[in-house]
């Protein structure tokens, strides 16, 4: 068998790493010249002359993410370049709610969140609505059926928790899924509740890697691809695929088309839609499904080089709930987190410590495409200037500046005609963060997980073993 993998992100190089490795002749064709995807990193200078990796912003690697975690020991087997954060704080107009010392199991990790959080109150328990609450702590196969059509913000607004606690309990948390709440699914949400806090044995904290994501990552991880046989071709564009007796041909801009046995489609959602558009042999249900698929709104990545350090005692990443969800017009209303970069990875801290200065990254999800550029960093600046003072008569040495729209949306009504890694073809498989997947997961871990099914399915074994997580809440046999 050989085979064609569309798309150089995580899904693709999951699925690459499999196939390879059974001695399975592999291309992939990335339409960027450098691999990643949305943890893509590629060659920058500042303009003092010093040399750096630029990515589409930082990542965090969650201790539950069982997949990602065994692909990253393909190049690092001890997993030493992953380093633990102490914390996760969200800074909220009544100081810093704090995520560590959780219990890591649940009720008693929700009691203890309750019970330590500065914006709630005996009085504003008693107006929750507590039987919707439970759905929380009910997730199982009922969830989607129940809660797909709500939106997630009639979901928390259904909920009735007073504002300040929910946006530092809930809001920062759906946002960070780059949907807008009023157009992201209630039981995507209730999933993502599961997977990432009631469901999750190893608590909410996370480990970031210690050097940019091409040093750590993705540069080792090609050479041990090419190592075993898989030919890149990158800076290249996939148009079409078509399939006939047992074969694929997968045509490419301005090349010669490849030939294959089998081809696996890693694509972000516009260049799959487009693809499998231009692709009419394929069968109508997978066009219909693929059709349905579409991406959210822009985030902004802006990453600052400033000359003056952060406090000491700041946390190396933070969200934001100080100014919640009100938008552009309240200062910082679209800041989601803060990332200080000298405190996470060797490049920024060398540059750091030479200038005396920090690297600080800022990030914004759903932003309204209606914003100007101008607009965005005005707002950004001025809620970074107002949560980290010290920061605020800073000058700015250099800077990096990205919007992007290829996040997957996932729209209320969506899940049941969301595609699965498997498609009406043997011989085509999916792969991405936007597929539906027999168990709860989400980002880096479900692009992962998907790419480990896709290759497991084109070798008709399970080459390699997929994770899954828990797929049941504490509560789900009552479907309250």
């Amino acid at each position: 068998m050989t085979v064609v993998v569309c798309g150089g992100g995580l899904a693709g190089l999951a699925a690459a790493t499999v196939l390879a490795e059974q001695g399975v002749p592999v291309t992939l064709v990335e339409r960027e010249r450098y691999l990643g995807g949305r943890l893509g990193a590629w060659d920058d200078q500042l303009v003092d002359g010093t040399r750096f990796q630029m990515e589409r912003g930082f990542h965090a690697f969650f201790r539950q993410y069982a997949n990602v975690r065994a692909l990253l020991r393909r190049v690092d087997p001890d997993l030493r370049r992953l380093v633990p954060l102490e914390d996760y704080p969200i800074l909220g107009p009544r100081g810093a709610e704090s995520f560590a010392g959780l219990p890591k199991t649940a009720p008693f990790n929700v009691v203890e969140l309750v019970r330590r959080t500065r914006s709630l109150g005996l009085r504003d328990l008693a107006r929750v609505d507590a039987l919707r609450a439970t759905a929380m702590l009910c997730y199982g196969e009922h969830t989607y059926a129940r809660w797909d059509a709500l939106s997630a913000r009639d979901y928390l607004d259904s909920l009735r928790f007073p504002p300040d606690a929910r946006r530092a309990l809930f809001d920062v948390f759906a946002h960070s899924f780059f949907n807008p709440e009023e157009d992201f699914s209630a039981a995507e949400l209730l999933m993502q509740f599961h997977f990432y806090f009631l469901g999750n044995r190893d608590g909410l904290l996370f480990d970031v890697l210690d050097r940019p994501f091409g040093r750590a990552l993705l540069e080792p991880l090609r050479a041990y691809l090419e190592a075993r046989g898989v030919r890149f071709r990158l800076g290249e564009a996939v148009s079409r695929v078509a399939l006939a007796s047992g074969g694929a041909q997968v045509a490419i801009d301005g090349s010669a088309p490849l030939d294959a046995d089998a081809v696996v489609l890693a694509l972000d959602v516009s260049a799959l839609r487009r693809v499998v558009a231009a692709s009419p042999a394929l069968a109508p249900s997978l066009r219909a499904s693929v059709e349905t698929l579409d991406v959210t709104r822009p985030f902004v990545v802006w990453r600052l080089w400033l000359d003056l350090p952060a406090r000491a005692d700041r946390a190396p990443f933070a969200g934001t709930a100080a100014a919640g969800r009100r938008g552009p017009g309240s200062a910082g209303g679209l800041l989601d987190n803060i990332s200080l970069f000298e405190r996470l990875e060797d490049e920024s801290r060398a540059w750091a410590a030479r200038t005396g200065g920090s690297v600080v990254e800022l990030h914004a999800y759903a932003v309204p495409s209606e914003l100007s550029e101008d607009e965005v960093r005005r707002d950004l600046r001025a809620g970074l200037d107002a949560l980290y003072p010290e920061l605020a008569g800073a000058r700015t040495i250099d800077e990096r500046f990205l919007w992007r729209r290829d996040c997957p949306a996932f729209a209320p009504g969506s899940y049941a005609l969301r595609p699965t890694v498997q498609t009406p073809h043997p011989e085509l498989a999916l792969a991405g963060d936007f597929v539906k997947l027999p168990f709860p997961s989400a980002l880096m871990e479900r692009a992962v997980s998907s790419g480990f099914l896709a290759a497991n399915h084109l070798l008709r074994r399970d080459a390699q073993p997929v994770v899954p997580a828990s797929s049941r809440g504490l509560l789900a046999a009552l479907r309250l």
